[in-house]
């Protein structure tokens, strides 16, 4: 303003040499936050310099001094911004005295220097807390995504769990029956029409529960026809169950003891799961003649028991593995996903599952225990 608007006769003059000065109080707080101690000094050491040797017209202000003693509270260690509040509130006397001398001067020079240091403190403290809502967000972020990616391993077991036990029923049952069907056409017509009608009747049903499982996969509900939507199954259709396997060939008994009562619908499914996967190893492994189902009601728990008179574990098989005849390991594969299988449905409702050969070496059994504190 001095070179634009004339100055009063008995001011002192303006010149480029004392605005050069004042700018040395300014430029240095481009690089504060990157050194905020070094740049106080520079300012104050520029400050004083102007005072001592131009005193001008320059109009030097306070500002840059506040500024930089900000960062400083902000930015700087405990150890360092405190050692430079001690130094910069020593040096706000001798300042004050060369000044005006005032009290008024030395109070309102404090206050306004003690204020610079509360907002860095605070400005500090908002940022400090702005970063861990951040990390916190990001945490619960990551937990979420951990878990939605195990919801969807557990998911894909579920779904593997399901196709298995429709399909090796289905396809073992069928495989049964065909094998005996040429032999029953030349020796017993009759058993072998049946035997065709098993084999029909169990594969409509496995297209049936597949349809319902892949309809209830589907992301939309687009196309002509929705699939069916059918129920879980209950240990109600255990007798159908029983049905078919007895139709594939072994005789099978199903008892049960205790008092019955309704269980949850997870619970239900993975009854008559347990007891299917159960059955369909003897089918396809055991060659038995027989097999018992017992279902006993106790206080708290409910325990399902498939015993059979077949195979056990056979020649250098380990059933509790999963690798004896009881269970898949005769299969290709040999991965044992049956008896793996009964164990994960018993394990994610709390409960346990025995599987391995009689005492005798003779025969299989299979043992789950659920616990139903849950339920009515």
């Amino acid at each position: 303003m001095p070179f634009v608007v004339p100055r009063s006769a008995g001011l002192p003059a303006a010149t480029w040499a004392s605005y050069g000065l004042t700018t040395l109080t300014v430029l240095p707080l481009v690089a504060r936050r990157r050194a905020p101690v070094t740049v106080l000094i520079a300012v104050l050491a520029a400050g004083a310099l102007y005072k001592f040797t131009v005193d001008g017209p320059g109009q030097p202000l306070p500002y840059t001094g506040l500024v930089t003693f900000y960062t400083v509270a902000e930015l700087s260690s405990p150890p360092r911004r405190l050692a430079v509040a001690v130094l910069v509130g020593t040096a706000v006397f001798p300042s004050v005295a060369w000044n005006t001398g005032e009290a008024r001067e030395l109070l309102f020079s404090l206050f306004v220097f003690a204020a610079a240091y509360a907002f860095g403190r605070f400005t500090h403290t908002r940022k400090a807390y702005i970063r861990a809502m951040e990390d916190r967000a990001r945490q619960s972020e990551l937990a979420h995504r951990i878990e939605a990616e195990r919801a969807a391993a557990r998911e894909r077991a579920r779904i593997a769990r399901e196709v298995h036990d429709i399909l090796s029923q289905a396809v073992s049952l069928m495989i049964v029956q065909a094998e005996a069907g040429p032999v029953a056409v030349r020796t017993a017509p009759e058993r072998a029409e049946a035997a065709f009608d098993a084999i029909s009747e169990t594969g409509r049903d496995a297209m049936t529960q597949l349809r319902r499982m892949l309809g209830v996969l589907r992301e939309d509900g687009s196309g002509p026809v929705d699939p069916p939507r059918s129920p879980q199954p209950t240990p109600a259709e255990l007798p159908g169950l029983l049905e078919r396997v007895r139709a594939s060939g072994p005789q099978v008994e199903c008892t049960t003891t205790g008092r019955t009562r309704p269980l949850g619908p997870d619970t239900e499914a993975t009854v008559h799961r347990i007891v299917q996967e159960a059955l369909t190893n003897v089918v396809r492994h055991a060659r038995a003649d027989s097999v018992r189902v017992q279902l006993a009601y106790g206080a708290d728990t409910l325990t399902i028991t498939v015993t059979d008179d077949g195979r056990g574990t056979g020649s250098g098989t380990d059933a509790e593995t999963g690798s004896g005849p009881g269970s898949d390991a005769d299969t290709a594969t040999g991965t044992g996903h049956g008896l793996v299988g009964i164990r994960e449905r018993a394990a994610a409702h709390g409960g346990t599952a025995e599987t391995g050969p009689l005492a005798e070496g003779r025969g299989f059994r299979v043992r789950v225990t659920l616990p139903l504190g849950a339920f009515p």
